[in-house]
């Protein structure tokens, strides 16, 4: 068990509606997803200068997607006062940057492999959140 499962099968108050998995596994593949990101923009930066240029985008699709998913795990790990169109928002955002950022990764994955780690975990956080989104009411 994650913790953040733990978390959410902790929480006093009822969560509605929400799926505790589908939701459990979206704040996780967000913050795996951020992780990713932030290390595949340091990567990039490290790789020889020569090939700085063609990485810029990806750095910076990377920053936004990392930053994007951070922000969607801290708001959906919150329940007191909850807002469904706020969650629903933040996880089509989240979907939305992660599919750029995986495509935008991919482009680089058969020269770089933290492209292709990213691109990998850019498309399963999109796929949790679509999930997600199934399953908010």
């Amino acid at each position: 068990m994650s913790t953040v499962t733990d978390m959410l099968n902790t929480y006093p108050a009822g969560l509605g509606a929400v799926d505790r998995t589908a939701l459990g596994e979206c704040v996780e593949e967000c913050q795996r997803c951020a992780q990713a990101c932030t290390a595949c923009a340091d990567a990039c930066l490290a790789e020889p200068d020569d090939e700085l240029p063609m990485l810029r985008k990806c750095v910076r699709t990377c920053a936004d997607c990392a930053d994007v998913c951070d922000a969607t795990a801290r708001v959906l790990s919150r329940h007191t006062g909850y807002d469904v169109n706020i969650s629903r928002t933040l996880a089509r955002a989240c979907a939305t940057t992660t599919i750029s950022c995986a495509e935008e990764c991919q482009r680089h994955a058969g020269r770089h492999g933290h492209c292709r780690v990213c691109a990998e975990a850019c498309r399963r956080c999109a796929d949790a959140c679509q999930r997600l989104l199934a399953n908010l009411s």
